[in-house]
């Protein structure tokens, strides 16, 4: 796999990300279309809504980046765990082989 390819999921994650936030300040803060520019009022909405969504977004992160490698290790142990018991469980008894015998081939 590529660089360029292993990158997509995360670029996909990252514009839909971005694309939720846009759109939920814009809903929240933007109040009428009736001018070109934003009010000062929006502008001011618009950076507080758009800080508290990244602030958010870093805490949850640093908090995800913290609790990874005990996820990851418990994991690993539930893994290891099923493919030991995989190992010990007896393999089931083969059936006798249930074809019939051969009889006495008839001559036409």
């Amino acid at each position: 796999v590529s660089p360029a390819a292993a990158g997509l999921p995360a670029l996909r994650d990252f514009l839909l990300l971005y694309n939720r936030m846009t759109e939920l300040c814009f809903c929240r803060c933007v109040s009428d279309l009736n001018h070109r520019l934003l009010t000062r009022r929006e502008e001011l909405c618009l950076e507080r809504c758009a800080g508290k969504l990244v602030r958010c977004n870093h805490r949850l992160l640093s908090a995800y980046v913290a609790l990874m490698p005990s996820i990851a290790q418990r994991r690993a142990a539930d893994y290891e765990a099923s493919a030991a018991r995989a190992q010990e469980a007896p393999a089931a008894p083969a059936a006798p082989d249930a074809s019939p015998a051969p009889g006495p081939v008839l001559a036409v």
